[in-house]
């Protein structure tokens, strides 16, 4: 993890991962999207305000959660339907399906933002620690980030 600032209030994340997973599980997908949000979390809790810096990850979110539902059958609402033509397949299924998988999607990023909330606000110490150390360096890498969690 390579951990950047764009600004006193914003920033990136490199992820980089030494294995090749031919499969990720429902659970990971989830982690996913809460790490994918945690940034636009972090500015509404420190600075009860929101910024366009978290619309990349807001759009790969919501390709992970439409994914979810539509593709991987991690929906028990929907449940295991794919459609690779977009929606007209999701007409064949009844006038509300799309309706539903957008409620479904929803919910996965409703959820993952809470998530996010919620662990931010039990760690704001760690969160102002990294944050300080941001401040003073620019960026941190992975084994300078690890170091917070000791």
């Amino acid at each position: 993890i390579s951990i950047v600032p764009r600004s006193v209030a914003g920033g990136y994340t490199m992820y980089k991962s030494d294995e090749d997973k031919s499969f990720i599980s429902k659970t990971e997908m989830e982690e996913k999207l809460i790490a994918l949000l945690g940034g636009r979390a972090a500015e509404k809790i420190v600075l009860d305000d929101i910024s366009t810096g978290a619309s990349n990850d807001i759009e790969v979110a919501t390709e992970i959660a439409k994914n979810m539902v539509t593709v991987y059958g991690m929906s028990d609402v929907v449940g295991c339907l794919k459609s690779s033509d977009g929606n007209y397949e999701y007409q064949l299924l009844g006038n509300n399906m799309e309706d539903v998988i957008g409620q479904e999607v929803k919910k996965l990023i409703d959820t993952a933002y809470k998530s996010a909330q919620q662990i931010l606000l039990q760690n704001m110490d760690l969160l102002h620690a990294i944050a300080a150390e941001l401040i003073a360096k620019e960026k941190i890498n992975e084994e300078e980030f690890n170091k917070f969690f000791m």
